[in-house]
């Protein structure tokens, strides 16, 4: 591969435009025209024009907090990433992003990240998007040399190399990270030597040469391109600024600086431009003049823009947001007459199991839409470690039903790069314990990457979590659903019956949205390969009505009155729902009639039939089976205690699990679970 005249223009004129960007950006910060924080990519040009000289706008980069190199190589509006820097509305992600999360969709950069690592396993996704819809496109992610120390590229780079996936990961080797040489976090001279260990290519460049970075990238980008897989691609260059600007870099000598800025990839390459190529003064003054004056341009735009409205910020959470109560209410009343009429029972059969109506839902939209995949741990041969997925490989083949590492970041990442390229994904976590492993992927990435990119983007993604105690002690038996309710941009469902399991999902699977969806173990129904999932519902008649054949949505934010009651409210989700209608048929015995409400989704959360109900009922009692210190019991409360005080009759009584980890011992777990008996002794406090 050969640089000629009209290449080597370009790459010049790419590496110009990110420095005088930098340096702008330099003396905006000095004169506090722009806020926040910022680390500079001078020095490092070569890498990311070299690259990005090889990618088309329908090509997919993600990138790290230094990533204005990035996102400008990559064909990214001047002016609108200069308005970002300054927060204006204008800016590519209309101010919601700034210096660390600049992103282009449109442009095919997917966004920086100030989450070091995270953009790798995303970028693997958008990969993945790309293999299954056979468009010949790639997907590049950069990163430092700080993230090959973290998880999320080992898991990411494990998954991407295992599944053959057009991906080239681009290590920006610049020495530091932060300020800790990399030969002091890692026993290896070349990070590219990892790459063995995952059975890719390793490539070590002169990241300081533009023409060695761009023949070494076009051989890897080429070999993404034609099926061949990842490369590692380690770039050896240096910043010549701090980590950011509000550190010295005292950690570096004089000498060391000076002698990297002998090699200033600029410099160097204007000087064979003038030898190799006879480019004049005169033609290289010029292209530096054009770029001067677009730099001018840019900053003028920015300072003429206007900053974002203060409430604009709104608009941003949700690609879809969620109904207004009396729409969603509509909605659900239209399945519910289905149902009650039995339109809808044709051929096959209805599910009777919480795991058949997940398995229908996901069958009927698996068939409807081809963006709908799956992927999780043991989903494909074994059918999922609760059955959910059984004969789903078989009937959709391994493209669409992907068996995963044990890779929990990586699964949750690929999902979140996936959505953000055309794909549905449902990813499957196979204890909600599980989570922990990809929080940051689920809470600072999938919960705020539309949020950080000023809405240019949806995230359509599912992840499917079992969670509740059935005997598995304190690790495989937590309920963690008030992590991800006090998360904004996450949308949280928990059904009780296979009825509301199947048209949640099927919602879940058609919003355009990030949702946590989590599923009782012991509400499956039948047997798991531990036994320890037999249904604990059977015999309770309406409440636990089977799911409909045939496909339907039951929509969120629509709760639903499981048993009506005058005396007492009890909110209950999941598993406690049936927990709760044992225990009013025991207290109908008593003369106490009960209500008990199951809101079905926790966010979005109907607050309006939850006071309802507590106005007729002037009693309530809130039920989950998580811990209760600031949990879903203690944001009811509120709710109640801020919006129905003069119309509660008594406290309002939370039960739950104590302060404490789920216990192993039968015994000691039966002790912290609230059960019928719990919840009756909660209702009866109230009428002493």
């Amino acid at each position: 591969m050969t640089v000629d005249r009209d290449l080597g223009f370009s790459l010049y004129r790419t590496m110009v435009r990110i420095r005088a960007f930098e340096e702008k950006l330099y003396f905006l910060f000095s004169t506090q025209d722009m806020p926040g924080s910022m680390h500079q990519y001078n020095g490092e040009e070569a890498v990311a024009a070299g690259v990005c000289a090889h990618l088309g706008r329908t090509d997919w980069i993600t990138s790290t907090h230094r990533g204005h190199g990035h996102c400008i190589a990559k064909g990214a509006d001047l002016r609108a990433v200069m308005a970002e820097m300054c927060a204006k509305s204008t800016g590519c992600c209309r101010g919601m992003g700034g210096s660390m999360h600049i992103a282009d969709f449109g442009a095919g950069m997917l966004g920086a990240n100030g989450i070091v690592a995270a953009g790798v396993p995303i970028a693997a996704g958008a990969a993945l998007a790309e293999r299954l819809r056979g468009r010949g496109r790639v997907s590049i992610s950069f990163f430092g040399d700080g993230a090959v120390n973290e998880g999320a590229f080992h898991e990411a780079v494990n998954l991407a190399a295992a599944w053959q996936l057009p991906v080239v990961f681009v290590c920006e080797n610049n020495l530091y990270g932060f300020s800790t040489h990399y030969r002091r976090t890692m026993n290896v001279e070349d990070i590219a030597a990892r790459a063995a260990g995952y059975g890719i290519p390793g490539v070590v460049v002169d990241g300081m040469d533009v023409q060695a970075v761009w023949r070494a990238a076009g051989e890897a980008i080429e070999r993404a391109r034609s099926g061949g897989g990842p490369t590692l691609l380690e770039a050896k260059t240096y910043r010549f600024m701090g980590h950011s600007r509000f550190e010295p870099s005292s950690y570096r000598t004089k000498e060391e600086l000076a002698s990297w800025k002998e090699r200033d990839p600029i410099t160097s390459f204007r000087a064979v431009l003038a030898g190799e190529f006879r480019m004049t003064s005169a033609e290289l003054a010029a292209i530096d003049a054009a770029v001067a004056a677009e730099i001018e341009e840019a900053v003028r735009f920015a300072e003429s823009s206007s900053e974002p409205a203060p409430g604009d910020y709104r608009q941003y959470l949700w690609a879809a947001p969620p109904l207004p109560r009396d729409e969603a209410v509509r909605a659900a009343a239209v399945v519910a007459s289905a149902s009650e009429a039995g339109t809808q029972t044709a051929q096959p059969e209805p599910a009777r199991t919480v795991v058949q109506a997940l398995r229908m839902a996901l069958i009927e939209e698996m068939e409807r839409d081809p963006a709908v995949v799956l992927l999780g741990e043991d989903i494909g041969v074994f059918g999922g470690a609760y059955r959910v997925t059984e004969g789903l490989l078989e009937r959709f083949g391994e493209e669409r039903v992907r068996d995963t590492p044990i890779s929990e970041a990586a699964i949750v990442g690929a999902a979140i790069g996936a959505s953000m390229t055309g794909l549905r994904p449902v990813a499957e976590i196979q204890f909600n314990d599980f989570l922990a492993c990809a929080m940051d992927q689920v809470c600072n990435q999938a919960a705020k990457m539309r949020f950080m990119m000023g809405g240019q983007v949806s995230l359509p993604l599912v992840i499917r979590a079992p969670y509740g105690a059935t005997g598995r002690a304190a690790q495989h038996s937590q309920s963690l659903e008030a992590w991800f309710v006090h998360t904004p941009g996450l949308k949280v469902v928990i059904p009780s019956t296979p009825y509301d399991a199947k048209g949640l999902l099927a919602s879940a699977i058609r919003d355009p949205d990030p949702v946590l969806f989590f599923e009782h173990k012991l509400l499956y129904g039948g047997s798991s390969p531990g036994g320890a999932a037999k249904t604990a519902v059977d015999g309770l008649g309406e409440a636990f009505r089977p799911a409909l054949a045939g496909a339907y949505l039951v929509p969120f934010g629509v709760a639903d009155i499981k048993r009506a009651g005058r005396d007492v409210t009890i909110v209950a989700t999941g598993l406690m729902v049936h927990h709760a209608l044992r225990a009013a048929a025991e207290l109908a015995a008593e003369g106490i009639e009960a209500e008990v409400v199951d809101p079905r989704t926790l966010v979005p959360l109907d607050t309006q039939t939850i006071l309802e109900s507590v106005g007729r009922t002037g009693r309530l009692v809130v039920v989950s089976e998580d811990v209760l210190a600031c949990g879903v019991t203690a944001e009811i409360a509120a709710l109640a205690a801020g919006s129905a005080f003069w119309r509660l009759d008594a406290p309002v009584v939370r039960v739950g699990v104590p302060d404490t980890p789920i216990p192993f011992a039968p015994a000691c777990e039966r002790a912290v679970i609230p059960n019928p008996g719990t919840i009756a002794a909660a209702v009866r406090s109230l009428f002493r």
